[in-house]
């Protein structure tokens, strides 16, 4: 059985005070949870006072992005051995919002998955489509482009993680059914044991989009469905907390 794992992913979101507070509480409201993997992604500057506020608690400390190349002239970027400096073990790659909003290809999530790989980090990789593509009927085939892409010369699924994340409704407080979810992510395993042959049983596949916990069991009910990207239900304590313990 595949065990469940929750990331929280910031965003744009808590300084380093406010991310030490949140761990705090996150750390002390889910120490009962059983079987169930417990991520969270801030913002870079705040990856030390994360890293500290985890300490010796079984909570995974994952970055919102990262550069494919381990140094130069490359301004802004950070490369995936910094990660790992700073304490990381895994990282989101090609989250809807940066394909949207800075230019992030199904090229670019490859390099940077090969690049996280090397360096040992699990890649919590994103994909999904909008509401013009599922409207139309493309969702499967979206979802094929980017998987295919984002897979290119990745010799196995170990430490991959792929998060389904439908673009209609991140942040605009739709939701996917669970059936809807569950159609995908079943198609998403099938992608990859065509691809990678049993190793597909093992692989992570989790649901990001508005999770709450009000959704959240219904969500994690479904075979194919091993967890959550949570997006803004990850700033509460107590709303994050819950969604952790539904999942275990």
């Amino acid at each position: 059985m595949r065990r469940k794992f929750i990331a929280g992913n910031w965003k744009l979101n808590n300084n380093r005070r406010q991310t030490t507070d949140l761990i705090e509480k996150i750390t002390a409201q889910s120490r009962d949870a059983k079987n169930v993997d417990v991520c969270v992604a801030p913002v870079f500057t705040s990856l030390q006072s994360a890293r500290e506020a985890i300490g010796s608690s079984p909570i995974i400390l994952a970055a919102q992005n990262v550069f494919y190349e381990e140094k130069g002239a490359f301004t802004g970027e950070i490369a995936p051995s910094m990660l790992v400096d700073a304490g990381c073990s895994a990282v989101i790659i090609g989250h809807s919002e940066r394909r949207q909003y800075f230019g992030e290809t199904n090229e670019t999530v490859n390099k940077k998955i090969l690049a996280s790989l090397k360096v040992g980090l699990t890649a919590v990789v994103c994909v999904g489509e909008t509401l013009e593509e599922r409207e139309t009927g493309k969702t499967n085939d979206v979802i094929h482009a980017q998987l295919s892409g984002a897979f290119k010369d990745v010799p196995s699924l170990e430490k991959i993680i792929v998060a389904y994340e439908p673009v209609w409704a991140i942040g605009t407080g739709r939701n996917a059914t669970s059936q809807q979810a569950q159609d995908v992510h079943a198609f998403i395993r099938d992608l990859a044991r065509k691809k990678y042959g049993k190793g597909a049983e093992e692989l992570r596949v989790i649901y990001g989009g508005s999770v709450k916990s009000s959704n959240a069991a219904d969500l994690l009910a479904r075979p194919d469905v091993d967890g959550a990207l949570v997006g803004g239900a990850s700033l509460i304590a107590e709303e994050f907390c819950a969604i952790i313990r539904l999942s275990s």
